[in-house]
């Protein structure tokens, strides 16, 4: 059997949203991002600390015939944290929406403000 030229690697994560700028201000608060950069003008880049990247989107190609732009309508995405409960009370404080509360002392669920879902999780 040939072996796969694919890495068994996650480099990047494109996750979609509507209006880039606001999308931008919005992880770049939530996340702590200082860096980063627009390309395209629907396009955002953000500087990440370690693991794989993130690209947020506003997906011109991938919207449906109403121009509807796809959603994340599971946790497929998970961003990590050293402190699992200061991580809530702050998504919380910043009224972010909440899907879930703690769990098992470990993870919890929100929405972006595009109703896309994501968690953070006490690895």
């Amino acid at each position: 059997m040939v072996k796969s030229p694919i890495k068994n690697k996650v480099s990047l994560v494109f996750i979609p949203v509507t209006d880039i700028e606001k999308a931008k201000e919005w992880y770049s608060t939530m996340l702590g991002i200082e860096e980063g950069e627009v390309k395209f003008g629907h396009l955002y880049i953000p500087e990440m600390e370690e693991g794989a990247g993130m690209l947020l989107d506003t997906m011109p190609m991938w919207r449906d015939e109403n121009g509807e732009l796809p959603r994340l309508n599971v946790p497929a995405i998970q961003f990590e944290t050293e402190d699992i409960h200061a991580s809530y009370q702050f998504m919380k404080d910043n009224g972010v929406e909440l899907v879930t509360e703690v769990q098992h002392d470990h993870f919890f669920v929100f929405k972006d403000p595009d109703g896309n879902m994501l968690m953070v999780c006490q690895c």
